[in-house]
């Protein structure tokens, strides 16, 4: 476990150059992906509370307001001035982007961070994208989750896991590897998860406040999604659509959209799922999920989007049925020609 744990000296050099940018008494923006998932709001709420531990006042500042599912990793001591975005980032001393290798995932946020005097900080573990967020970058696409990342700054620079930094990191990791099922679910993760465990985290307790406490619209919701399954098994795909409106017929977010795109994925010889989500604004945010061998960062990159190789998004203009037209024959030509083959 000890071995397992050891930070590599890639990431220890990366971690030192960021930590020089920072100083006790500054005042730091945390910021993540429009739509933040369980890795960027662990990631942001553990790194504020290290943070503390050197002096420096961090405050939580995103594009899209912080899920409600995820509101009790805030708890008292952690502020999030989403609401004031652009105007709380020109107050800060420094900003630190987590989660995200396109300046683009910060949403209406990306253009203020341009017109910042300096560059942001970044801590990341996705494939790169088309403008990346900063210069100073901790980023490993081998890390199962940011949080990650996060933990291993916490070794470095000698600070203490205390039972809510814990308890972030591990909703972080639990998220983003699907509780310990995908790919990215490595040796080292699960000792993480272990050392984090050890710091008090409880597991039963974690499930039910991750998994186990859902609204009941958003079990409405899944229904009404899977009612337009479909499938084309013949190319191993299989896909779902959101009609503009849906969610707020049940009273949903955009949270609740969350581990839908897994079941299409769940189907035998289903290679590639997708959902479709229709949009207000004449676009079509699609999620794009993969079984070992198909790379879906390939298929999103070519709208746009991107991601992990077993799973990205993008968000595509035109109506529900033109993109999915679109992205199907995409998907259909790159899995037949073996284009969207891993490596």
């Amino acid at each position: 476990m000890t071995d397992l744990l050891a930070v590599p000296a890639t990431r220890r050099e990366a971690i030192t150059r960021l930590a020089a940018a920072l100083r006790p008494g500054m005042t730091v923006a945390l910021s993540t992906h429009v739509n933040a998932d369980g890795d960027g709001c662990g990631s942001q709420a553990a790194l504020a509370r290290l943070l503390g531990q050197l002096g420096i006042r961090a405050i939580v500042v995103n594009p899209t307001p912080w899920p409600e599912g995820f509101r009790w990793l805030l708890g008292d001591d952690v502020e999030e001035r989403s609401a004031d975005g652009g105007a709380a980032l020109r107050q800060v001393d420094r900003l630190i982007v987590l989660d995200i290798s396109d300046l683009k995932r910060l949403g209406n946020l990306a253009s203020t961070v341009r017109g910042l005097p300096q560059d942001a900080l970044v801590i990341d573990h996705h494939l790169p994208g088309e403008e990346p967020p900063g210069t100073v970058m901790v980023s490993d696409t081998s890390a199962c989750a940011t949080a990650e990342l996060i933990f291993d700054l916490a070794q470095v620079l000698g600070l203490a896991i205390t039972p809510p930094i814990a308890e972030a990191l591990y909703t972080a990791l639990v998220t983003d590897t699907g509780g310990f099922r995908f790919g990215n679910t490595s040796p080292r993760c699960l000792t993480v998860a272990a050392a984090l465990l050890q710091a008090g985290v409880n597991p039963e307790q974690m499930y039910a406040r991750i998994y186990g406490s859902v609204p009941l619209g958003r079990v409405r919701l899944l229904r009404d999604a899977l009612e337009t399954l479909e499938a084309d098994l013949e190319h191993g795909i299989a896909w779902v659509s959101i009609r503009e409106g849906l969610l707020e017929t049940h009273g949903a977010t955009s949270e609740d959209l969350d581990g839908i795109v897994e079941h299409p994925r769940s189907i035998a010889g289903v290679r590639l799922a997708l959902l479709f989500r229709e949009l207000p604004t004449g676009q079509v945010k699609v999620s794009f999920r993969s079984m070992a061998g198909v790379n879906v960062h390939a298929l999103a990159t070519q709208f746009g989007g991107g991601g992990h190789a077993r799973a990205s998004g993008a968000l595509i203009g035109g109506s529900l049925e033109e993109v999915r037209s679109r992205v199907l024959d995409a998907a259909r030509r790159g899995l037949a020609s073996g284009a969207l083959a891993d490596g």
